[in-house]
């Protein structure tokens, strides 16, 4: 299960390159343009959405695969899951329809300071969610070693078979 972990890694990875690319269109060689585009929207948006799904990978394959996972570290999940769907709400607003500039014939569409608010909170939302899932399971972590708990599952007590150790008391 070590594998998921580097793909965790790759994902954070190939999400970090993908939202640069998005905020930075001339590193790629593009024209920038005066605005921001649907396509640099979409890519930021897809770009963070690799960030944190390779972060959460990465979390669970690495420090809690033998732990079961708590309610707070699911709602800490479902944070995150929801902030990226809030800042892709937020980010295509206008695209589907129900943003403060809605596109029609004379004009592009603007992507305005609300949408930016929209995504940069919803962002923050999703980077709390994946720190909860951190802080929630290290402590599970802390109280719970690996190797005790899945010898607890398993049913298997090492403590009744010490071995008792004479003390001779010749001096």
């Amino acid at each position: 299960m070590w594998r998921f972990a580097q793909v965790g890694i790759a994902l954070g990875a190939l999400g970090a390159m993908i939202c640069f690319m998005g905020l930075f269109p001339g590193v790629t060689g593009a024209v920038p343009t005066a605005g921001i585009g649907l396509i640099q929207v979409a890519m930021v948006i897809t770009g963070y959405s690799l960030l944190i799904l390779g972060a959460l990978t990465y979390l669970k394959y690495t420090f809690y695969l033998d732990v079961p996972g708590t309610l707070i570290q699911q709602i800490g999940t479902r944070l995150a899951l929801t902030g990226l769907l809030f800042a892709a709400l937020a980010g295509l607003a206008d695209i589907l329809g129900f943003g403060s500039h809605i596109r029609d014939d004379t004009g592009d569409i603007f992507f305005g300071q609300l949408q930016m608010i929209g995504i940069l909170a919803s962002f923050g939302l999703s980077s709390f969610g994946v720190l909860v899932y951190v802080l929630a399971g290290a402590r599970l972590a802390r109280h719970a070693p690996v190797e005790a708990l899945s010898e607890s599952i398993a049913g298997v007590d090492d403590t009744s078979e010490i071995p008792q150790v004479e003390v001779n008391a010749e001096s």
